[in-house]
């Protein structure tokens, strides 16, 4: 089987551990369902595992990718939920400590199949292109719970959206721009800050400079950098939704006589379940949002999307078709 995997890692070449083509089909368990990939798209977890970080060596190769969509074995069009749970678990699977992604445990998405629990497949809905449903199950699925599972807001209230470059605030800007909510979005390059604006960013800010009003929640993806800006931003009463922490997790202040006094609400979100999944793919055909991506490339050019997601070159998706 054609397939991306990380057969060595590296902290300092991750790239050097990248191999792009035939590889043994992977052992899967008997009652999981292949699905004949026709999308998938690449995320910075994949360049993680290059590094060794959430990717024991002891697992290599691994078939990386966590996004993609398909055919299942009916023909039916499908997108692959990446969540796995561990044996036994029920419920909300972004709640079991030892849930994995797809590429962590078992066998990614950068190949011609997948296989996967049959209830880890999600309807493709008609008005989404292949391209555009690789894009959704990772980044995507991360920026819906955050805005509209844990946000708790509404139509018409301002929510700030730190780091506008990354893939999960420029899925949040479009998401809540199409939601009817006043999205504000912060980046240090002003070239994102005007590419956030071309996304539905009501208003953009340099990194941490003062705002005109108070905000109703702040989508905070950045971490240390920026931790004080979104405490100090929030209105009292305001909710913080933190999902990832790309310049550190251990801010200079932690802002606690900020977060008590303001009774500020600081809420953890990690990924999201298959049922948001499902209603993200239905509001993006509903409303027509089209996720941005960057390029689109054969499977067999794999490697020129990792380099150029290496080089910080990406805005939006690199999808590759199989």
């Amino acid at each position: 089987m054609f397939a991306v995997a990380a057969v060595s890692q590296s902290t300092s070449d991750p790239l050097s551990g990248l191999h792009v083509g035939e590889l043994a089909d992977p052992q899967v368990p008997h009652d999981w369902v292949s699905v004949e990939v026709v999308a998938s798209a690449l995320n910075h977890h994949d360049l993680w595992s290059l590094k060794g970080v959430g990717l024991p060596a002891d697992r290599l190769p691994m078939i990386l990718g966590c996004d993609a969509a398909g055919h299942d074995a009916d023909g039916k069009e499908v997108i692959v939920y990446p969540v796995i749970a561990s044996p036994c678990w029920s419920g909300d699977l972004t709640m079991d400590p030892r849930r994995s992604l797809l590429s962590e445990v078992y066998p990614g998405t950068l190949a011609e199949r997948v296989s996967v629990p049959a209830g880890n497949l999600v309807p493709k809905p008609d008005g989404l292109s292949w391209e555009q449903a690789a894009c959704l199950p990772t980044a995507w699925l991360t920026a819906y719970r955050m805005l509209f599972t844990n946000a708790g807001v509404s139509p018409g209230d301002t929510v700030l959206v730190q780091g506008a470059g990354g893939g999960v605030a420029t899925a949040a800007i479009q998401l809540g721009a199409a939601a009817g909510l006043r999205v504000w979005a912060t980046s240090r390059d002003a070239g994102k800050r005007e590419y956030a604006g071309t996304l539905g960013a009501a208003a953009v800010f340099e990194t941490g400079a003062r705002l005109p009003e108070r905000v109703d929640a702040v989508l905070e993806t950045v971490g240390a950098a920026t931790w004080s800006h979104s405490v100090n931003a929030l209105r009292p009463g305001g909710t913080i939704v933190i999902s990832g922490a790309t310049s550190g997790d251990a801010p200079t202040k932690a802002e606690l006589t900020k977060i008590f006094f303001k009774q500020l609400r600081v809420i953890g979100s990690t990924m999201g379940t298959k049922e948001e999944l499902a209603r993200l793919a239905r509001f993006v055909a509903e409303r027509g949002i089209e996720p941005q991506i960057d390029s689109v490339l054969p499977l067999a050019e794999a490697r020129a999307g990792f380099e150029k997601l290496a080089a910080g070159e990406v805005v939006g998706k690199v999808v590759f078709r199989s």
